[in-house]
């Protein structure tokens, strides 16, 4: 059984008669698109995609700092006001 990853859904039927009050009847929330009962796409509001792209942004960020760090070279400390100067 696959998942739902949403606390709203909608028909495609519904979604094709107003995408605009879905997304205001789930407020900044994804909204599950079915077909036969099945989540074929999910609609999701600018705001909370914008969200999700900042996480998945720190995440490889994270990732890379992390690899870079354990890469067996000794790190270098390094004033921050260095830097800006």
């Amino acid at each position: 059984m696959q998942p739902m990853l949403a606390n709203y859904t909608a028909s495609i039927t519904e979604l094709k008669q107003s995408p605009t009050q879905l997304l205001k009847d789930a407020g900044n929330e994804a909204i599950a698109i079915l077909n036969h009962n099945v989540a074929s796409a999910y609609l999701v509001p600018s705001d909370l995609y914008a969200k999700m792209m900042d996480i998945i942004d720190d995440y490889y960020l994270t990732r890379a700092v992390e690899e870079r760090y354990n890469d067996g070279e000794k790190p270098i400390r390094v004033d921050i006001d260095d830097l800006l100067s």
